[in-house]
């Protein structure tokens, strides 16, 4: 059985950032994803421009540049193959950690890579740091599960003179929206309040808004979807129930942690705010020799924790695990 001092269930900007600060003080680690290198990264939209400055994305001591005062997808995408390559991390991309298995300084971690060959590996201290991107909020209605139903915005050119619905009110829906009625979709928006969310970015909201005012953008609010259909969609509208023409649905509903998962391997949480209870000093969890990164650690509320402060987990995760070890 192959293995290592530590194992890392997740090759995001935190878990890479957990496996730099563990080898700067001579800890091996392996890192697992069941997607790419910062898969959820990749799977950001294509246009996408970071709401940072390009120092506040940086790990390892790596500077970053980007052309303009914020980086865009690719530049982040470019930066962390080459700090991941700078570093040497081992990282086995598409490969899913099934489960994790003994106690503390004795840990099994089973996986399986896409070809289905399943490999055990040793570790005595395992990471998680899967985050949160991988697990969207579902509307729970008939119809949800079609394959016209998309959770996860890419790009809008296969949606060219197309009728599409936009569930959602804050950023990610906005963009959605503006970009697909730019290259010529049919957009519906669909939001639960009244106006857009706060959290859309200034120079985004007057776009959005104005294209609602103006009727370009087909906009129900204080609406939701009662139904999706193969060729519309139901929504139940302050003025009663609406059937609209529909060809695809985007429900930008946002996304949660895998707390199955991570209580599966005996992590507790606060049944509230379903945040795992976690050593602050640490980052190790109730289960002695399991420790969380990243956004896994804010539980519910995943706008506490992003890249510019997640990505000092690995620190302090690091040299609690070297104090045990050494």
């Amino acid at each position: 059985m192959r293995s290592a001092a530590v194992a890392i269930v997740g090759a995001g900007t935190t878990g890479l950032a957990c496996g730099i600060e563990l080898k700067r003080r001579g800890i091996d680690a392996v890192l697992f994803d069941k997607g790419c290198v910062v898969n959820s990264l990749y799977q950001y939209p294509t246009n996408m421009v970071f709401f940072t400055t390009p120092e506040l994305l940086e790990i390892g001591d790596i500077p970053m540049t980007a052309i303009g005062e914020k980086p865009v997808r690719t530049e982040a995408l470019k930066y962390y193959r080459r700090v991941a390559a700078h570093y040497d991390l081992d990282i086995r991309q598409y490969t899913r950690v099934l489960r994790v298995t003994g106690e503390d300084g004795a840990f099994t971690v089973d996986t399986e890579d896409r070809a289905g060959t399943r490999t055990e590996f040793g570790a005595r201290k395992v990471i998680f740091s899967t985050g949160y991107y991988d697990k969207p909020n579902l509307l729970g209605i008939p119809g949800e599960n079609l394959p016209k139903v998309i959770h996860y915005y890419k790009e809008p050119h296969p949606y060219f003179n197309h009728d599409v619905a936009v569930i959602g009110g804050k950023n990610s829906a906005a963009i959605a929206a503006l970009e697909l009625w730019w290259t010529g979709a049919r957009v519906t928006l669909i939001h639960r309040r009244a106006t857009m969310s706060d959290s859309v970015k200034y120079w985004i909201r007057p776009n959005i808004d104005n294209r609602l005012k103006n009727g370009e953008i087909t906009g129900y609010l204080e609406s939701s979807v009662r139904e999706i259909k193969q060729d519309s969609i139901v929504i139940d509208t302050p003025k009663g129930t609406v059937e609209a023409k529909n060809d695809f649905v985007f429900a930008m509903t946002g996304y949660k942690p895998d707390t199955e998962f991570l209580a599966a391997h005996g992590i507790t949480f606060d049944a509230e705010t379903q945040r795992p209870y976690t050593n602050p000093e640490t980052l190790e969890s109730a289960r002695p020799g399991f420790y969380l990164a990243g956004v896994l650690v804010a539980g519910m509320h995943t706008n506490e924790i992003f890249i510019e402060n997640g990505r000092f987990h690995g620190r302090t995760i690091a040299e609690a695990i070297a104090k045990k070890l050494f």
